[in-house]
Order: C-alpha cells, then sequence, then structure tokens
C-alpha cells in the first residue's frame, strides 16, 4: 500500500510538471484532486453494476459510495 502511495504521488508529480503547476499544488487545487480522485473511485462500482445489469438506486450510493466519498459511515447498510 504504501509503495502504491509513493507511486502515485510521483505520478501527480510528473502530472503537475506537465502542466506547469507548482508542487505542493495550492491547496484548492489540492483539494479539488483529492475530490476527483473520491468520486473517481466510485465510477469502478458505478460501471461494474451497470454492466451487470444490477439497478442503480439511491439508497446503494449512499450506502455504499456516499461513505467512502465523505469518510463518514453508512447509517443503513441494510438498504443495500
Amino acid at each position: 500500500m504504501y509503495l502504491m502511495s509513493i507511486g502515485a504521488g510521483v505520478l501527480a508529480g510528473i502530472i503537475y510538471a506537465l502542466i506547469n503547476v507548482r508542487s505542493p499544488a495550492p491547496p484548492v487545487i489540492a483539494l479539488l484532486g483529492l475530490l476527483g480522485m473520491l468520486v473517481g473511485e466510485q465510477m469502478v462500482p458505478i460501471a461494474k453494476r451497470v454492466i451487470a445489469g444490477e439497478p442503480l438506486s439511491i439508497a446503494w450510493f449512499k450506502t455504499e459510495c456516499t461513505p467512502k466519498i465523505t469518510g463518514l459511515p453508512a447509517k443503513d447498510k441494510d438498504c443495500a
């Protein structure tokens, strides 16, 4: 896990250099990037459900995706 984290950091540094953004990035850019990463991580489970023909519901999103994006525990795990 640590090596993957370092690798992701190196990759981010390369991308920053390519788009001429100083590292560390200004706080707003860094926070938006982190938010984008959290939201992007949830695209895979959503795509898997769509490909499997399973329904997407607000209850599923709230129990499976929202806690991973916000860091808050799901209120009701039985809704999935």
